[in-house]
């Protein structure tokens, strides 16, 4: 059971101590700064928090978004799966890869989109108005983030699902059959329990980006204030600057995710099971009135989803003067962007190129130790990079500025500092995708290699690692995405030098300047797609593994 202390173990211990420095100790400093005073240890921002009713309508608001979002993400993405993976949809191959690029896009932005489409002065508010006489529900509040978050956030369920329809023989749905359980009945009966764990994955990952979401509730809130949004206030904006209170929120609302995440794996555990799928589920052509409805449900969803980003991209095109947009098209909001906010465009580029270089550098070298020698150490390590799935990204922004704000490591304002902050949070993409390829390559061609006289780093380069980098790359392509549309923690860490470009479509979209946001958040999106592309081209896919 004593591993051999080689080159292995030393980068095991080295990674360790980088998730120690980087991730464990910022939380420890974040969970000191709520209790500790300079008289001593006190739990009054605790007391604070839990002494006020609008504190406690800040916890229902979040737990309303949170739990709404997932439930409707579920009711949506699990028909949705089933329907492409059981029907013959036609253009099939270009809605899956529509799915795709609607995840692509931060959720703020889709907020933004439906503001110019439902807003007060938004294009389809208007028309209702106007030629109808209809004054339509606007999109601020609940209802609007709700809607928001459903449709950018439904296809990771949908990703997660379509993927364990896979594994579905098939001969047990044609014994359901037999039996005369069809349709919607054969789906509740057998097809749900069997992907159980797969939703339940789904919904998590659903759960907990719709808890961590900044943009969304800032843009289109109006005072309906959800978590991220309070600890931001309390520790960053000009109304608050309660440190001691923001930190106690923030260690609040990690242990509540915590406990969330800890129930989700246990239920998943107990409902967990293998399938050998020897005859896959094929997708069949309908007639009549079910093929209408199976084509009706999923491109009303994706009109629904592709519709906001299609028309922020048409009113980048379109005449601006001040900030309002009058008729006619014009290229002036492309070169006020490169003009005014150039520096943005090239910080994302450096600070996310910077990040994936760690991250693909790092990711082989934890899946590997992780996989091939398992041990306390390692399987320790393997919890620790689970645990920015947990830890929302403002609340890691924050801990790390409260961190690294004096000597000896005087990180806050640098680049730095946002590509450690990437780096951990987009780490397990790569990770989780490079160590589900590595489980299924055999040991023994390694064991050969070194018998041939290789060394085990040696092996590692030139036999392991070519095995794996399909999941490396397809990780990699998802982290490049994440970073390139994170908000919530540059919100935190930013400075005027280091602002990327999702921080100058918010900040653009706080002032008014419609136009220029328009095409920063069209940029952003064609580099998206180009990405994906780009990956689909190289790996002949048409999925990202999660």
């Amino acid at each position: 059971m004593k591993q051999k202390r080689d080159a292995w173990f030393l980068i095991t211990i080295g990674i360790s101590l980088l998730y120690l420095v980087f991730l464990l100790y910022p939380l420890l400093t974040l969970l000191g700064k709520s209790i500790m005073t300079p008289q001593g240890i006190s739990f009054a921002s605790f007391g604070k928090f839990f002494s006020s009713k609008y504190y406690y309508g800040v916890i229902l608001n979040s737990l309303a978004v949170t739990v709404s979002v997932t439930f409707c993400t579920c009711i949506l993405a699990v028909p949705l799966a089933y329907v492409l993976t059981t029907v013959k949809i036609r253009f099939a191959s270009a809605i899956q890869i529509l799915i795709l690029i609607t995840s692509t896009s931060a959720p703020f932005i889709g907020a933004y989109s439906w503001i110019l489409l439902l807003g007060r002065s938004g294009v389809v508010t208007k028309f209702f108005k106007t030629a109808m006489g209809i004054t339509i529900p606007d999109i601020y509040g609940f209802t609007g983030i709700l809607l928001v978050l459903t449709l950018q956030l439904t296809p990771l369920v949908y990703m997660y699902v379509a993927g364990a329809l896979k594994t579905v023989d098939n001969s047990l749905l044609e014994a359901a059959e037999s039996m005369n359980c069809t349709g919607v009945q054969k789906m509740l009966k057998i097809t749900a329990p069997l992907i159980l764990p797969t939703i339940l994955a789904g919904g998590l990952l659903v759960f907990m980006r719709a808890l961590a979401d900044f943009g969304t509730p800032m843009l289109i809130g109006e005072g309906f204030r959800t978590i991220p949004v309070l600890i931001f206030n309390e520790f960053i904006s000009e109304m608050g600057e309660d440190d001691s209170f923001a930190a106690a929120i923030a260690v609040m609302v990690v242990i509540f995710a915590t406990s969330i995440f800890l129930f989700q794996k246990f239920i998943a555990e107990k409902k967990a099971f293998k399938m050998s799928s020897l005859h896959p589920m094929e997708a069949k052509k309908e007639k009549g009135l079910r093929n209408i409805l199976a084509h009706g449900f999923v491109y009303l969803y994706i009109i629904l989803a592709i519709m906001p980003q299609l028309y922020v991209i048409y009113t980048s095109f379109l005449k601006t003067s001040g900030k309002i947009f009058v008729p006619g098209y014009s290229l002036n909001s492309y070169v006020t962007a490169f003009s005014k906010i150039g520096d943005a465009i090239q910080n994302s580029f450096i600070l996310g190129l910077s990040s994936l270089v760690v991250i693909v550098v790092t990711a082989s070298l934890i899946a590997y130790v992780t996989v091939r020698r398992p041990g306390t150490l390692t399987n320790a390590l393997d919890i620790s990079t689970m645990f920015p799935y947990i830890v929302p990204g403002s609340i890691l922004g924050i801990a790390l500025l409260v961190t690294f704000n004096k000597q000896p490591l005087y990180l806050s304002g640098t680049a730095f500092i946002l590509i450690i902050a990437f780096t951990i949070r987009r780490l397990p993409y790569t990770i989780r995708s490079s160590s589900a390829i590595l489980h299924q390559v055999s040991i023994s061609t390694e064991e050969a290699a070194i018998s041939l006289g290789a060394s085990k780093f040696k092996t590692f380069t030139r036999i392991t690692l070519p095995a794996i980098l399909p999941g490396i790359f397809s990780g990699a392509i998802l982290s490049w995405i994440s970073i390139l549309t994170e908000l919530s923690t540059s919100i935190i860490l930013y400075t005027t030098a280091t602002r990327t470009m999702t921080i100058a479509i918010y900040t653009e979209v706080l002032r008014g300047n419609y136009g220029t946001a328009a095409a920063l958040s069209s940029m952003l999106s064609v580099i998206t797609i180009i990405s994906l592309l780009v990956f689909f081209k190289l790996s002949g896919k048409r999925e990202l593994s999660m």
